[in-house]
């Protein structure tokens, strides 16, 4: 299966524009309103002008090559009225443009500038000489972005909180030696690796890593090591290196009640989480976030949880696709065309409209839309999230029209092979670009 973010075992590196964030279309008239409207039709579609002629040729000549299988809509936000739909209500396997729904839901429900802590606790007391007498917890958050300094360089734009940041804290507590164990605690989340798509066993190849709520290096592993306990002997690595003493426990364990905190560190804002999961359309961000979003406000640190807790954050904007998972590797997951152009015009030009629109790649010219529309009018002016599996490729987001109207659009091709489909978005977002 090819994931929406597609990889081998590493994570999938995001393009250098990760961290700045797509440009945001705009207009200075007016937009579209925050209520959610019901998916429209052909039937629905306004009387056409010469403008809107030739964007219907365009797209509906792409659609029929694409077979029967296919489904678009396409509304101009400025003027607020539809523009084109085609099988616009049947819903479909949405891939990577689920996570569209999943950024809105986590901001909705955790804010732009949530933090994730990582900490080290103590359960001992520190005596003399800096020798710590007990063990020390490394405590997972659910931090999808905690990890080596240099990785995080090239992974995470730097972003990242690293093993070095907790040491430089250690030696300040002046902590030189640890009697005791360096113990992982990852009980936050539930134990499954992976997500729906693979009966929830390790995803590397879709993920990048195992989902843990203690991840370091992407949800790196080594040999027998889950990513707590991985996480646990890189930072005993580092202490190490800092001159601290110390070893890890090659298990997880959750840390007792009553421990000291020593040393804490923090993710980025979500507002950057999210840049970093949507631009290079990172799974294991998404299924990260969603757990956390399980933990939080649902019954569990569960994908499942947390599916259930995006869901109930869009059917109360009206909406209801059905969303098994964060990142949209389930083909379980159903959501029509309409459904998408639905919530990007309800949270337009709203608060989290804005950060969902900056958290998009921009079209021929980063992220997974990069050679997307090259060299075409819809080049830097179509911010979208992809959404890939095997023979499902769609297309959802923003465009600036020549008249500077945006347009919110949604394009869903099952059946023909990944790059086919491909080459039809060649044709298509040129056209919504050029309406």
């Amino acid at each position: 299966m090819i994931g929406g973010c597609g990889g081998g075992g590493h994570a999938p590196k995001p393009s250098s524009d990760a961290s700045v964030g797509a440009p945001i279309p705009h207009t200075a008239t007016a937009t579209a309103t925050a209520t959610a409207t019901t998916p429209l039709h052909v039937g629905s579609v306004p009387s056409t002008s010469p403008e809107l002629q030739a964007l219907r040729a365009a797209l509906t000549s792409a659609l029929s090559k694409g077979g029967p299988q296919t489904g678009a809509m396409v509304y101009d936000l400025t003027a607020k009225q539809p523009l084109f739909a085609v099988r616009a209500g049947v819903g479909r396997p949405p891939a990577s443009v689920e996570k569209l729904y999943t950024t809105v839901a986590t901001l909705q429900e955790l804010g732009p500038n949530a933090r994730l802590s990582t900490t080290v606790v103590g359960d001992g007391h520190l005596g003399p000489g800096g020798v710590w007498h007990g063990n020390l917890y490394l405590v997972g958050g659910g931090d999808p972005t905690f990890g080596d300094g240099a990785f995080n360089r090239d992974w995470e734009h730097g972003y990242g909180p690293t093993a070095s940041d907790l040491v430089h804290q250690l030696v300040h507590d002046g902590i030189k030696r640890v009697t005791g164990w360096v113990i992982g605690d990852g009980a936050l989340f539930d134990e499954l690796r992976g997500g729906p798509a693979t009966g929830y066993a390790p995803d590397v190849p879709d993920f990048g890593g195992q989902l843990s709520a203690l991840a370091y290096d992407h949800g790196s592993t080594f040999k027998k090591l889950n990513p707590g306990a991985f996480a646990a002997k890189e930072l005993v690595l580092t202490m190490h290196g800092a001159g601290i003493g110390a070893r890890p426990l090659n298990r997880t364990l959750p840390a007792p009640s009553g421990t000291q905190q020593l040393a804490s560190v923090e993710s980025p804002p979500l507002n950057v989480m999210l840049k970093l999961m949507d631009v290079p359309s990172d799974d294991f961000f998404a299924e990260m976030l969603t757990k956390q979003l399980g933990v939080r406000f649902g019954s569990a640190g569960s994908i499942t949880a947390g599916a259930q807790v995006i869901s109930q954050q869009i059917d109360g904007l009206g909406l209801h696709p059905k969303i098994v998972d964060g990142s949209g590797l389930s083909r379980s997951d159903r959501s029509s065309p309409g459904e998408v152009v639905d919530l990007l015009q309800t949270i337009w030009d709203t608060p989290n409209g804005r950060i969902l629109a900056a958290s998009l790649p921009t079209v021929g010219v980063n992220g997974t839309v990069e050679n997307i529309a090259q060299h075409t009018a819809a080049q830097g002016r179509c911010i979208a999230k992809t959404g890939t599996l095997n023979y499902v490729t769609n297309l959802a987001g923003y465009c600036t029209a020549r008249d500077n109207h945006v347009l919110a659009f949604a394009l869903m091709v099952d059946g023909p092979g990944n790059w086919t489909a491909i080459q039809l978005f060649d044709q298509m977002v040129p056209a919504i670009a050029k309406y």
